[in-house]
């Protein structure tokens, strides 16, 4: 593509994005309670649908003020805040509500994520929800989701289990209760405390594969993924700092036996044929189709068939 042909495209997405971010402004924002991702870093993961919902609800929430002010500072928008976070919740949560029984449209941002993810805003949206109010996602960045996509462990089923508890004991007692779950684990873990949690992860879930996302989306963004011994003696020796995302891959299933597997086969050959009653026990045991093929093929043998 032409120099000339670049510029004319980024002038037509120029103006597309502007005419679409006008268009989300002009639209009055109904009453509710609106739960804005912000980004967890970069700040250019932030949304037009975001950008216009943060400019113009009737009033704005945010975890830290400060912390916030960036954001908004960074696209223009120039308008009051209030906080909201643990040590106030209780106080300004009322606040909240009147607020929305008045027909208010009231936005709730974090430092960085998405609401109600290890943080006071679940109770907000709770009692929101159960006076009667809309609420509303407004989607968009999450650390848990980001370090999960690229850690390289299993995504079709996962549990977050946010922060665990400070102390040794508890801590084991809780990934104990974790330790047969079918998921990949994600926590939350500050750097001072990264090396005690992946001992404990290695001891209480044994030696699986795991992955630690730091900093994600910012300047000094970094995953590691290796076994949990590995990754504990790594951060015995390492230097760390910034946000901590903690994955562990989920638990390899038993071994079925061939016992069992032939229990399975004989009850399922009274009602299908042989390819059928494969394909249904291997999928309900986890078992290889070939290993239950040969299973099958011996019992007809057996049988004389």
């Amino acid at each position: 593509m032409s120099q000339g042909c670049q510029d004319l495209a980024g002038k037509l997405l120029g103006r597309r994005l502007q005419a679409e971010l006008a268009t989300l402004l002009a639209k009055p924002l109904p009453p509710g309670l609106y739960l804005v991702a912000t980004p967890i870093g970069n700040l250019a993961d932030i949304s037009l649908r975001a950008l216009a919902v943060l400019a113009s609800a009737d009033r704005l929430y945010c975890e830290d003020t400060r912390h916030s002010r960036k954001l908004l500072s960074r696209y223009g928008i120039e308008r009051s805040a209030a906080s909201y976070h643990e040590h106030n919740a209780a106080r300004v949560r009322p606040e909240i509500l009147s607020a929305l029984a008045a027909e208010m449209s009231v936005a709730l941002v974090t430092d960085a994520g998405t609401p109600l993810i290890s943080d006071p805003g679940f109770k907000l949206a709770r009692s929101a929800l159960a006076d009667g109010h809309k609420v509303v996602s407004i989607p968009g960045p999450s650390a848990v989701l980001a370090a999960l996509t690229v850690s390289g462990l299993p995504t079709d089923t996962f549990l977050f289990a946010g922060f665990l508890p400070a102390r040794t004991q508890a801590r084991r007692a809780r990934l104990a209760q974790l330790k047969d779950v079918a998921a990949t684990l994600i926590f939350f873990e500050s750097p001072s405390r990264l090396p005690s949690l992946l001992d404990d992860l290695r001891t209480i879930l044994g030696d699986r594969a795991g992955a630690i996302a730091r900093e994600l989306t910012k300047l000094n963004e970094e995953v590691r993924r290796d076994r949990l011994s590995a990754l504990a003696a790594w951060a015995k020796s390492a230097d760390i700092r910034g946000e901590i995302v903690v994955l562990a891959a989920p638990p390899h299933p038993p071994e079925v036996g061939d016992e069992a597997i032939v229990d399975e086969l004989n009850a399922a050959l009274e009602t299908m044929s042989l390819r059928d009653a494969v394909k249904s026990v291997a999928e309900a045991l986890g078992a290889a189709k070939s290993r239950v093929y040969d299973l099958a093929l011996g019992l007809e043998r057996k049988q004389g068939k």
